[in-house]
């Protein structure tokens, strides 16, 4: 299985394990003298069979992130790490330069006065330019994904 089809599995079973919440918390009270739609320990063994290949297949995808090289010196776990920090700088950036370009109509000279304190020009650069650089990165992360093999468990 390739590194990409295990995160799409992954993703599957992040969605079965919350429409099992959904299904637990519709069953776990009823009302007196109904009968429950589905059985709570039904559920409840098949929660945990979800979540067993759940930790097995993050175990794995952890394990493969960590063992191949996204470039020289660098692997994926490494890659993700740098592209979380990019979306979080640019998120960041993007707030302070929205804040700043708000501008305030005075209507009368009486009227407190706002200065910008920082360059938006140099910030919408730095801006595109980590855009630019998440791209890169993320389009190499894909390309990895697809093409790299996931790791066996060590129990199989």
């Amino acid at each position: 299985m390739k590194l990409a089809e295990a995160l799409i599995l992954r993703s599957d079973l992040q969605k079965k394990i919350q429409e099992l919440r959904f299904r637990l918390r519709n069953v776990i009270k009823i009302q007196e003298g109904e009968e429950a739609a589905e059985n709570p320990a039904d559920l409840f063994r098949e929660l945990n069979g979800i979540l067993e290949q759940f930790e097995s297949l993050v175990q794995r995808i952890n394990k493969t992130n960590s063992q191949t090289e996204y470039a020289e010196g660098m692997t994926i776990t490494d890659a993700l790490a740098r592209r979380e920090k990019l979306q979080l700088k640019r998120s960041v950036l993007s707030d302070v330069m929205d804040t700043a370009s708000i501008r305030y109509d005075r209507t009368s000279r009486t009227e407190i006065k706002f200065i910008t304190t920082v360059d938006i020009s140099a910030l919408q650069k730095q801006i595109d330019e980590l855009a630019k650089e998440h791209r890169k990165l993320d389009t190499r992360i894909q390309e990895l994904n697809w093409t790299t093999e996931l790791i066996e468990s060590s129990s199989s």
